[in-house]
């Protein structure tokens, strides 16, 4: 079985066994879906009309919150079942929303320079190759889009356990090519699925190179000093679990060369 079948098996059971992580959006939160959305304050004041593209992100969380704030919205995964829960709670909900099932690194039946924002939550961890994800979503994007994006960091994929002190074990190379292999510590790994560790250099510097500016880089905190060993917020307390980060499609007129070289950062 490729990789990605497996993923999209682990993901089709992960919608169908009611997962937390194909929570569907709630009243509540589309009553005020961008600020839901958007706590750090990277998304314009308003997406009311602008296409936007969730990515890998089906499940009826973000897909539905965009169409509530008024956005055309499309929304791209590889699994059927967590496509299903967008289309029902869009229908439930008379929103419109478009799905597709696809792999983000190959997004070949979207149209070029087609969206404004592509918002793509953590999910590149299984891809093999980093560089064609980058490289669809620049060409999808329109010249000054926006492309929001949420990683496993690099050294979170490296821990595959913890010592009888409770120190968390790196046991996987930085520089591991090919599927990660299993580890005995689970916290911030899915069941069943396939996953692939992907280096700054290229987290970073592949999105320069894919023709994006860097805006603003976070972690979200997910550290517990007082929780129990083996709980996700004791592992996160000593090892970051993500890394979010704000780009920019720059203009296609711009010298490829230049726009690699440039890590901007606003004033």
């Amino acid at each position: 079985m490729s990789f990605i079948n497996q993923n999209k098996a682990a993901w089709n059971q992960l919608a169908d066994s009611g997962s937390v992580f194909a929570k569907v959006a709630t009243d509540t939160e589309c009553a005020e879906p961008l600020k839901v959305l958007d706590g750090r304050g990277w998304l314009p004041g308003s997406v009311r009309g602008l296409d936007v593209l969730c990515l890998a992100a089906a499940g009826g969380w973000q897909s539905v919150l965009y169409a509530s704030a008024g956005a055309n919205v499309t929304v791209v995964d590889i699994s059927p079942s967590m496509l299903a829960l967008d289309r029902r709670e869009a229908e439930r909900r008379q929103l419109k929303v478009r799905t597709l099932e696809a792999s983000m690194d190959d997004l070949s039946e979207l149209a070029e320079a087609s969206f404004d924002i592509v918002h793509q939550p953590v999910s590149t961890c299984y891809v093999a190759n980093l560089g064609q994800v980058y490289a669809e979503i620049s060409r999808v994007l329109r010249d000054g889009g926006l492309y929001i994006s949420q990683h496993k960091q690099p050294t979170s994929l490296q821990v595959i356990g913890r010592t009888d002190r409770q120190h968390y074990v790196i046991g996987t190379s930085y520089y591991h090519q090919g599927p990660l292999p299993p580890a005995t510590d689970t916290s911030y790994r899915e069941p069943g699925a396939t996953e692939f560790l992907h280096r700054w250099e290229q987290l970073v510097g592949g999105l320069c190179r894919a023709g994006f500016v860097l805006e603003d880089l976070s972690e979200p905190y997910r550290g517990d000093p007082t929780a129990a060993p083996g709980d996700y917020h004791h592992r996160g307390w000593f090892v970051a679990p993500y890394l979010r980060m704000k780009a920019r499609r720059v203009n296609r007129a711009t010298q490829p060369a230049q726009a690699a070289s440039k890590l901007w950062m606003p004033q």
